[in-house]
């Protein structure tokens, strides 16, 4: 049976949506002279919410990562302070949907951590944590926020696990150990019962979080997944990756039934990755190469053809990854439904790139901004680690975002030194991470080697001397 393709034909629909096009800001409104990271990791090195831009950046002796209020556009100035506690280059930010100047990084020195950001931004640089999580034993390549739960944080590492992580507690509760490979890419459905994941076996997979349970898994032999995003409440994936013929491909799958794509098509012969973004309001999808300037968009469908071509945004500048607004920060009054934040290596710029719907009226656009996932949680991390699940609490956007200033976060107090996950310590064999401690783990292994030498040296002795006596009780003539 052959995977249907998708006909390129033009459809004239009605759709609110055909015209929406791309408008990158002008100069004065861009972010320049940012020193973005030169690492060839495959994110997008930069997180954004309706307050800061957090771009990951080149240093010296670790990795670090900018922090800039939004209204601050402009040159950066070089001394500009930094995010600076890392001791490995930083390969992933996010920002806490629900407290916005919470944001979690991971790093190539097998740590995740939890940094405050000041109200104004940084006069300083940032090198104390509110929170550093160690479990992994090698680098940790993603890490990502629970949708409906605070506090809730998943971190992929290149040990092929992934940590649910209660930052209520500060450490790990749950481990889900059934990828044989790197994991390339996380996603979660709408209220976070679900998690989606890419690897490099090849595997796309479906994942019961709190178990770790397998519920479906696709064995892509012919080509290669690379990212894959849940679209909305549709109980629909999209994958992107690359076909047995190295050419760029999209494929949609039926979430409860991964033995085939419903749709599978290949996109054009480049060779950059292909970053899949869906916006569940307008059920819009954004396509976007790593490596060149293009972002494809489509609408996705309930029915065939499921997926219907809308427009290309097209810039000669290449983008290396991309930021999205969340939808509270976007500018009703302009028809903005999505927002990315695009950054150019070469010239060290970061620029917004606004998808806008044409219209005159300057009134709120009702049918194009529905009830939307807001900055409230749904759930604690207690309810949904023993098993409740609840949609998205909505808020609407006629009245402008207004700052969300009931959650704080409170960095817990621990002690403990070893964190025991499915039985298994994860500390054991987690790398030192520091020099010093390098130093002191170094010492204490040349102590525990003197140690054993000398109590090898003392059984020695004492196995002589028990030779020696069993010799001479041999020795002793026999009494007749």
């Amino acid at each position: 049976m052959t995977v249907p393709k998708m006909s390129w034909r033009p459809q004239y629909r009605s759709s609110k949506f055909r015209n929406v096009y791309g408008k990158a800001a002008s100069r004065e409104h861009c972010f320049d002279g940012v020193p973005i990271t030169k690492n060839v990791h495959d994110n997008h090195f930069c997180a954004v919410n309706a307050r800061f831009l957090a771009i990951v950046t080149e240093s010296a002796g670790g990795g670090s990562f900018l922090v800039i209020p939004l209204e601050q556009t402009g040159r950066i100035e070089p001394n500009y302070p930094k995010v600076c506690g890392h001791q490995g280059n930083v390969l992933d930010i996010k920002w806490n949907p629900f407290i916005e100047n919470i944001i979690a990084s991971c790093s190539e020195d097998t740590s995740v951590r939890i940094w405050e950001i000041p109200e104004g931004g940084l006069k300083r640089n940032m090198t104390e944590a509110v929170l550093e999580l160690y479990g992994h034993s090698r680098r940790v390549g993603i890490v990502e926020w629970h949708p409906t739960t605070n506090n809730i944080l998943l971190s992929a590492g290149y040990d092929y696990k992934v940590l649910i992580w209660n930052l209520d507690v500060g450490e790990p509760v749950k481990m889900i150990d059934c990828h044989t490979d790197v994991i390339l890419c996380m996603s979660f459905n709408a209220d976070g019962s679900l998690l989606a994941t890419t690897c490099k076996d090849k595997k796309l997979r479906v994942v019961e979080p709190r178990s770790g349970r397998v519920l479906q898994e696709a064995s892509c032999k012919n080509h290669r997944v690379n990212r894959v995003v849940f679209l909305g409440s549709t109980k629909r994936l999209l994958t992107t990756g690359v076909s047995r013929w190295n050419t760029r491909q999209i494929a949609l799958w039926d979430q409860e039934d991964l033995s085939m794509p419903l749709i599978e098509e290949e996109i054009d012969g480049l060779s950059g990755l292909l970053f899949p973004f869906y916006d569940a309001d307008t059920h819009m999808l954004y396509l976007a190469g790593k490596g060149d300037g293009n972002i494809r968009y489509y609408e996705i469908g309930l029915e065939k053809p499921y997926l219907s071509y809308l427009m290309e945004f097209r810039s000669p500048a290449p983008q290396k990854g991309l930021g999205v607004m969340p939808k509270h920060g976007l500018d009703v009054s302009a028809c903005e439904v999505f927002r990315f934040y695009k950054l150019i290596t070469l010239k060290g710029l970061i620029e917004p790139i606004s998808m806008i719907v044409p219209r005159r009226s300057e009134t709120y656009q009702e049918d194009i901004y529905p009830m939307t996932p807001g900055t409230e949680p749904a759930l604690t991390p207690d309810e949904w680690l023993s098993g409740v699940n609840r949609d998205p609490i909505l808020m609407s956007l006629k009245e402008g975002y207004k700052r969300n200033s009931k959650i704080v976060f409170k960095a817990p107090v621990r002690e403990k030194k070893s964190v025991v996950v499915n039985g298994i310590d994860l500390l054991e064999n987690v790398p030192p991470r520091t020099e010093n401690e390098l130093l002191r783990m170094f010492f204490r292994q040349q102590d525990e080697i003197r140690r054993l030498k000398d109590e090898l040296s003392q059984k020695d002795v004492r196995i002589r001397q028990l030779q020696l006596e069993l010799k001479n009780f041999r020795n002793i003539p026999k009494n007749n």
